[in-house]
């Protein structure tokens, strides 16, 4: 599973990548959404890598953020943790009973600098198994 993180705010974004932010669902700074690692959705990560950052989720951030960031589409019912990490590509988040996105909290200690990862200390683009940290530090 590949997480990835809207980190740019909504200012002067090209219409073409704010209507590709919004099918992602990233429709807000620090929305955040789990996707399959298949080609179809590694041209979209390409497309809007200056936006976002995104790497490889471990399984022990992935069940951190689905028991404290979950959103239940009910706010009546409870969300059964077990139940959603196993059936997660199989169902969709409707069946589920979730939302299908994230909202986070802005980092602690503050983003270094929105470069690309790799260059400098940025975090946009592709940071592998990098973005549990950063990750870690916005739950």
């Amino acid at each position: 599973m590949i997480i990835v993180i809207r980190i740019a705010g909504m200012v002067e974004i090209p219409d073409k990548i704010q209507a590709t932010l919004d099918h992602m669902r990233l429709r807000r700074k620090y929305a955040a959404i789990l996707v399959e690692e298949n080609a179809e959705n590694l041209k979209l990560l390409q497309k809007v890598r200056s936006y976002v950052a995104y790497g490889t989720i471990d399984k022990e951030r992935l069940l951190k953020l689905i028991t404290l960031r979950a959103q239940p589409v009910d706010s009546k019912k409870k969300i059964d943790v077990s139940e959603v990490i196993s059936n997660l590509g199989k169902k969709s988040y409707a069946d589920l009973g979730l939302k299908p996105f994230f909202r986070l909290h802005p980092p602690r200690g503050g983003i270094e600098s929105k470069k690309h990862f790799g260059v400098g200390k940025g975090v946009l683009a592709d940071n592998k198994e990098h973005i549990n940290k950063l990750l870690e530090r916005m739950l």
